[in-house]
């Protein structure tokens, strides 16, 4: 009996992790890069942030967006307010102004600036070698997040150089995401 329990808990766990995105850091994506080239997909959050929190709980809990995003980019959490060092395109980005003491709002990572992002959240997309494609702000449905992971996964971004062709190609877009 004890052998039965255990692998349904073996296996209930593996359903579980499977059904979650699989979140690294920059320098863990940067890295994997090396190895095997893949988009990022960067989720730009801070602590206070209301919509942020809506993102992970309805957007990156949605079943068509985990798989997505978990088959065709290595997926970045990255706190606009935190202290993580990230090494990009040689330079290294800190925090400095961190104030661990301080409640709410806090300073602005160096590499939040750096991309030059509007608000909170910001989902930022990066070429396979790491160069910065674009910063998407605010919240978005799964529904709404669709038509940016599938243009950049499939490269289609690259032939829309005018506000027509973005919007012939919004207008015509197949959603599948439930």
């Amino acid at each position: 009996m004890k052998i039965i329990a255990l692998v349904f808990a073996i296996l209930f766990t593996g359903v579980l992790s499977a059904q979650e995105i699989k979140w690294m850091t920059m320098n863990e994506a940067l890295e994997a890069q090396k190895e095997e080239p893949k988009h990022i997909f960067m989720d730009v959050y801070t602590t206070w942030c209301g919509p942020c929190k809506l993102l992970d709980r309805r957007t990156f809990a949605d079943k068509n967006v985990i798989a997505f995003v978990n088959e065709n980019y290595y997926p970045v959490k990255f706190n606009a307010e935190g202290t993580e060092e990230i090494t990009y395109q040689d330079f290294t980005y800190t925090n400095p102004n961190y104030q661990p003491e301080r409640k709410g709002r806090n300073a602005t990572h160096f590499f939040a600036d750096a991309l030059k992002l509007q608000g909170y959240p910001s989902l930022v997309f990066f070429e396979k070698d790491g160069t910065l494609i674009q910063a998407v702000p605010g919240f978005k449905t799964p529904q709404q997040l669709e038509i940016y992971l599938k243009m950049i996964a499939n490269g289609d971004y690259k032939a829309l150089t005018t506000v027509e062709a973005w919007e012939n190609y919004r207008d015509n877009f197949n959603h599948t995401f439930e």
